[in-house]
């Protein structure tokens, strides 16, 4: 296969769909990995065709490895990593639980670590590769009522620098995307009022879009950016908080 291979995780998600379909109007393959949301899956290898779907669960090491081991038997390579799979978590640090805690950290970090060792792999022996993790502006100034989840991803942006730094010299490049209040399901609890408070203290005047994520993700592995590693790009409209 000549066309570029990108494999993004969470790709059935508000950010994740767009992701994986903004790859492939740019003449990418895309892999799409789900968890549950068969359904959403289904619509966009019908809906993008040049898509191939695998359904994993990320918190689970060895179906991580089958998962990618038959990904490299039948595609031979990997070009492009996107770790969008993600869930949030709002609660005060007294309420949380130790499951509440371990299905954040293993969902949000966890599978982001053992998804970039088995494909980094592959990408240091072919001595290229971009990974870009979707992370959150919350992992670098940190949110209330919603400690735990800051910390994942917090963790998600510490690994980011480290593996800049260990995979550089394979000719790899690590970022992480940093979004603010993007316009997706994960949002939905939000009410209208807290929406509006956002929108208040925004320069730009609106909230995000997937589109705009997508697109910040597909610059970071291009030749465009070929200089650029190890950054934590926040892309919020201005917010200031």
């Amino acid at each position: 296969m000549d066309k570029k291979i990108v494999l993004i995780t969470g790709a059935t998600g508000g950010i994740g769909s767009e992701i994986t379909s903004t790859f492939v109007r740019a003449g990418y393959h895309a892999i799409l990995v789900y968890h549950s949301n068969v359904k959403t899956a289904n619509e966009l290898q019908n809906k993008l065709k040049e898509v191939t779907i695998y359904k994993c669960n990320l918190t689970n090491v060895s179906e991580i490895e089958n998962m990618i081991n038959d990904i490299l038997s039948k595609f031979k390579k990997i070009d492009v990593l996107i770790n969008c799979a993600g869930i949030s978590h709002f609660g005060l640090i007294q309420d949380t639980t130790e499951k509440e805690y371990d299905k954040l950290f293993d969902t949000n970090v966890k599978s982001a670590i053992f998804m970039t060792k088995y494909i980094s792999k592959s990408m240091i022996s072919n001595k290229q590769g971009n990974i870009v993790y979707i992370s959150s502006m919350w992992g670098k100034v940190g949110s209330s009522v919603e400690s735990i989840y800051s910390a994942t991803k917090g963790a998600v942006n510490a690994l980011t620098l480290s593996l800049a730094k260990e995979l550089g010299p394979s000719n790899i490049r690590v970022n992480a995307i940093c979004p603010g209040l993007i316009d997706t399901k994960m949002n939905s609890n939000l009410d209208p009022q807290t929406i509006n408070s956002i929108v208040d203290n925004t320069p730009l005047n609106r909230i995000g879009k997937p589109q705009d994520v997508a697109n910040l993700c597909l610059f970071l592995v291009s030749e465009e950016a070929s200089f650029i590693t190890g950054q934590l790009i926040t892309i919020d409209g201005g917010l200031t908080l």
